[in-house]
């Protein structure tokens, strides 16, 4: 994916479609930044000591799109892609054996879901909770699109590292 082919924000819209527009152009950069690696590239660990790597931000993103749009917005109760450890701890940056193929189909479908689900609402003050809090769909959209950024900026790290390439 090249720059020309990410989701073009909406400039002029109204909140759904500009917020929704910024979180698809979020997942795209997130595509580009792992295009045209090797299995093996994907899984690099280009910060030590950090366990963080392309593949894992990717595995890492499809949990919190299934937990805040599946779980938390849409009302399910789906458990995690990736569970957590004997130790309890959790898996999904943990990239050594993981197929990045069947990793990138989950991601993609999670995200196909996700949009239908925003799609589907009513309107950006549908409400959804996880435990007792209250979160609205607005707030959702807002922190996808910040917790996109967040990783993305990693994902700037990961890829120079690995080959020397930059920009968004």
């Amino acid at each position: 994916m090249i720059d020309e082919q990410r989701t073009k924000p909406v400039l002029n819209g109204d909140e759904r479609a500009t917020l929704t527009s910024l979180l698809q152009r979020q997942r795209d950069t997130l595509m580009m930044k792992c295009a045209g690696l090797t299995d093996e590239q994907l899984r690099r660990k280009a910060v030590a000591p950090s366990g963080l790597s392309l593949l894992g931000l990717v595995r890492h993103l499809a949990e919190v799109e299934r937990g805040w749009f599946r779980n938390v917005v849409g009302g399910e109760d789906v458990r995690g892609y990736f569970p957590k450890n004997e130790a309890g701890e959790r898996t999904e940056f943990h990239v050594e054996d993981a197929d990045p193929a069947e990793s990138f189909r989950i991601w993609e479908e999670t995200c196909e879901r996700s949009r239908r689900i925003v799609e589907a609402a009513e309107s950006l003050d549908v409400t959804g909770y996880f435990g007792d809090q209250p979160y609205s769909l607005h707030y959702v959209l807002t922190h996808m699109i910040e917790e996109y950024a967040r990783h993305n900026g990693h994902a700037d790290l990961l890829r120079e590292a690995i080959d020397g390439v930059t920009g968004e």
